[in-house]
């Protein structure tokens, strides 16, 4: 999702508003808006919905493509698609899927190149316009949004970690982490960057800038600031991609123990097996369909077994 520059000409979306500005995610590393909010930018269905891992009561998964009985969803996706033309020809990159997340479940989505990932995240938050369907966060309808209303709905309810990290070079690791309680207006920015540099273990490098920062600690940064403004769901596409193995357990750890301290909803886009079991749910993808919907076994489970 960072910095793509395509050559795909859109089909209209169905529930496309007349007089909206062209869409599509090319905004640059900050998307900011003249609205306000921030944008950090910078569709046969298979169906599941799926309580939360952590409570005792959730329900059981009914066998393969069979549903979750669900609670409280915090993102919900119905008859979701998405077609774009390559080349005069229509290509559809997302076939219609139904899927709800319950408020606070760790989501790892899954699947090769091509498989949908990116888009998917892309139309949770609300960067792209699916061609059907409806995207809900938090009760929210994002499709029935226009662009200013998008970027300040972003902006007060979700954080987004990115592969390249999309720190601003001229700012310390501190000052980004302030970035987006400032444009959001929130009071005591400074004392929350501190705490959360604190909790991701960079204290002592807050008034370092990004270039002095290694690619470990620059991602661990971003992890601060995507939490800033305590947003309800967090986005992450492939935070590890550009990190060795051993930083990239590093990080991912850190995204666990973050997701539990603050109590997001978080959906972590990878093709790695071994990043995909830190969740507590695997959703599959293949060739832009759902092809497996499971709950991940808890660790101290596992030991057990």
């Amino acid at each position: 999702m960072a910095h793509v520059v395509s050559c795909k000409a859109e089909i209209p979306a169905k529930n496309h508003i007349p007089g909206d500005p062209p869409q599509g995610r090319n905004r640059g590393a900050l998307g900011f808006s003249p609205g306000g909010g921030n944008g950090f930018a910078w569709g046969n269905t298979r169906s599941g919905s799926v309580p939360s891992a952590r409570g005792s009561s959730a329900g059981r998964f009914a066998g393969h493509g069979g549903r979750f009985q669900s609670g409280e969803a915090m993102i919900k996706l119905v008859d979701l698609s998405r077609t774009v033309l390559m080349g005069g020809v229509p290509l559809t990159v997302l076939h219609p899927l139904t899927l709800e997340i319950p408020k606070g479940q760790f989501v790892a989505v899954m699947g090769p190149s091509g498989s949908g990932k990116s888009t998917l995240l892309g139309l949770m938050a609300g960067l792209d316009r699916p061609s059907s369907g409806e995207v809900r966060i938090n009760g929210a309808a994002l499709t029935e949004m226009n662009e200013d209303q998008l970027a300040r709905f972003r902006g007060a309810n979700i954080g987004f970690v990115f592969q390249s990290y999309h720190l601003i070079p001229t700012l310390t690791a501190k000052e980004n982490v302030q970035v987006p309680m400032e444009i959001m207006r929130l009071g005591a920015a400074p004392r929350r960057a501190g705490e959360l540099l604190e909790q991701v273990g960079l204290s002592q490098r807050a008034a370092h800038y990004p270039a002095q920062l290694s690619g470990g600690e620059q991602q661990r940064v971003a992890i601060a600031r995507a939490f800033a403004c305590r947003p309800p769901v967090l986005l992450a596409d492939d935070p590890t991609g550009n990190l060795d193995s051993q930083t990239g357990e590093t990080i991912i750890a850190l995204l666990r123990r973050m997701h539990r301290e603050e109590g997001a909803t978080m959906i972590l886009v990878t093709h790695d097996p071994g990043i995909a079991k830190a969740a507590e749910r695997i959703v599959n993808l293949l060739d832009g369909r759902i092809d497996g919907d499971r709950l991940v076994e808890p660790p101290q489970q596992k030991a057990a077994g």
